[in-house]
């Protein structure tokens, strides 16, 4: 584990030093300890802790606020005490104990501006380096227009500005942190000010959960490497996107608990640990399936398995940023998913309901969110339902803009080059002309796979034993009847035409009838969708987003693009 501090620390060093910033907004991985060199040796200290004995070591007095506190002195506790008390006399053992924000922000501003004034004269006895950390700081400061806030909040909001924005402050030795997990729960005025840094602490990397468990296996966990199946570097890569404190969570629950650490238990905790800490957001794709499982589309599971293999291979420039599934309701698109994730070797999430009705909760979702991708070295995300989910560029009035900020947020990240083939998006839609162009763009989403109903009867059969097999039912060859020809049945219909017929057939007394005239009996029965025309504009679509002509059918392979758009404009009135 190295002495040296951590880059967004020494970043935060750099710009003070420089005279440019006095304020500084930490946000991110707060809650984690940070490795640091205090008295020759490394330690793990919680960052409040950090700022404390490293960053402000050289400090005379460090105040730290939070709502459920109150102002606490780490340092300079003389100073400030005897300040409370020419302050407020008899009542300062009052105002030493204050909660309420407004009342705390006004005390430390005052404090503040006393130290200040002392300054400006020569001989004044006062302290001449002080550092105040407003914890939690959007209970302090909270997102929100200034009209909405209250009296309270807007002051702590122009005090805050006050001490960013002052020269004064900047030239005393004077520094104001603010810390938080998520930038957007914080006053857009605080995040969005020129005169104050944000520094984001990443959760750590494969390097650094490495040092790190190194680091226990050498001091409080010697029994660590005795205790685990795997090596200790696959350990830390099997745990990076957890904290070093969720990391410490994993190993102390078995080797507490005289348990070995093998690989399905790290598999189990790191899902259970992740989709904790996104409250929800994430959910961790586990599949029994594998592309085996996947009925027909032949040239999609190959194009699938060779990114299997780049990705395995670790080729990261040869793989898409992403890819898009399009099709109509009822062709599989969200079991395929499932299916290449049964192969895949990495990890696959999904995004959970995201949007929240809370200003500024949904954008702060998605912060986290996109944090945890990064630090998972190597996921798959998928999105389903994804013209859904993932916003319009033009928001309109009814969301108060919140569509805009998350499609803002979304193609932001998804255009990121330094994340090819590290965070694989994967959208799945039956509407793909409903998403905005910009996301489905190459560069974001590069691979568009349309999926389509079984196109002749040998691959209704296909799909009909492959359903069956997903039922756990035995159904051969021999089963099934003459099927129909030129019928447009999706597999969920092919589902439920199945389900049918297996019903009748449970229920039948014995001697049973013959599977294959009760199936023969269910195709006869259907009905047509009343919703053929808006079904065939859906395929229609998929047609004319597919990237590759090998995907398509050959019933659609030599429609030119002009030909393509009139049968989707006489359609498009039923849809």
């Amino acid at each position: 584990m190295t002495s040296d501090l951590p880059a967004w620390a020494q970043e935060m060093r750099d710009l003070f030093k420089s005279g440019s910033v006095a304020q500084f907004i930490l946000h991110g991985n707060i809650f984690d300890v940070v490795p640091a060199a205090v008295a020759n040796t490394t330690r793990l200290l919680p960052l409040k802790s950090f700022l404390n004995d490293v960053m402000f070591e050289s400090y005379d007095v460090v105040l730290h606020y939070d709502r459920g506190k109150g102002i606490r002195p780490a340092r300079g506790a003389d100073d400030w005490g005897d300040w409370l008390e020419q302050f407020a006399g008899t009542e300062a053992q009052t105002l030493a104990q204050i909660r309420e924000p407004g009342k705390a922000m006004e005390l430390l501003d005052r404090y503040l501006l006393r130290t200040l004034n002392l300054q400006t004269i020569a001989k004044a006895k006062c302290p001449s380096r002080i550092a105040i950390v407003i914890d939690f700081a959007e209970f302090v400061v909270p997102h929100g227009d200034a009209i909405q806030l209250g009296g309270d909040f807007s002051a702590n909001v122009v005090k805050a500005l006050g001490w960013a924005n002052d020269p004064a402050v900047l030239q005393s030795n004077i520094v104001t942190i603010f810390l938080t997990e998520q930038l957007h729960d914080l006053n857009d005025l605080i995040v969005n000010n020129p005169h104050a840094s944000k520094l984001k602490i990443p959760l750590p990397d494969e390097n650094e959960m490495l040092s790190y468990l190194q680091a226990l296996a050498a001091s409080k966990m010697p029994d660590l490497p005795n205790k685990c199946e795997v090596k200790i570097d696959t350990l830390a890569r099997r745990l990076t996107g957890l904290s070093r404190v969720g990391a410490t969570t994993v190993v102390s629950l078995a080797l507490n608990n005289n348990k070995t650490i093998t690989s399905a238990f790290l598999t189990k905790m790191k899902k259970d640990m992740i989709e904790r800490e996104c409250q929800g957001l994430l959910e961790f794709l586990e599949s029994p399936f594998t592309l085996d499982n996947v009925a027909g589309c032949e040239p999609v599971k190959i194009w699938l398995r060779e990114d299997t293999q780049l990705i395995k291979k670790g080729a990261l420039h040869a793989l898409p940023m992403g890819y898009l599934f399009a099709g109509r309701i009822g062709t599989g698109k969200t079991f395929l998913v499932q299916c290449w994730a049964g192969e895949l070797g990495i990890p696959c999430v999904v995004f959970k309901n995201f949007r929240d009705k809370w200003v500024g909760a949904t954008e702060s979702n998605l912060e986290k969110i996109f944090a945890i991708l990064r630090a998972l070295g190597q996921v798959v995300v998928f999105v389903d339902e994804a013209d859904q989910m993932t916003g319009k560029r033009d928001g309109g009035g009814d969301d108060s803009g919140l569509s805009g900020r998350v499609y803002a947020s979304l193609a932001k990240e998804m255009s990121d080059t330094r994340n090819r083939g590290k965070v694989i998006w994967v959208f799945a839609t039956s509407r793909p002309d409903l998403l905005e162009v910009d996301l489905k763009r190459q560069g974001r989403l590069d691979v568009h796979i349309p999926l389509f109903p079984p196109q002749t009867p040998a691959e209704m059969r296909v799909l009909l034993l492959s359903v069956a097999r997903k039922l756990k039912f035995t159904l051969t060859d021999s089963d099934i009847p003459p099927l129909p020809e030129n019928a447009q049945l999706g597999g969920n219909e092919i589902e439920g035409i199945l389900v049918r017929a297996l019903r009748r057939y449970e229920l039948a007394p014995e001697p049973r009838p013959a599977l294959k005239d009760l199936l023969a009996q269910a195709f006869a029965e259907v009905r047509p969708s009343a919703d053929t025309r808006k079904l065939q504009y859906m395929d229609l679509i998929a047609v004319r987003e597919c990237t590759d002509r090998r995907f398509l059918p050959t019933s659609y392979q030599d429609l030119t693009p002009e030909q393509i758009d009139q049968r989707i404009n006489e359609l498009r009135r039923f849809v």
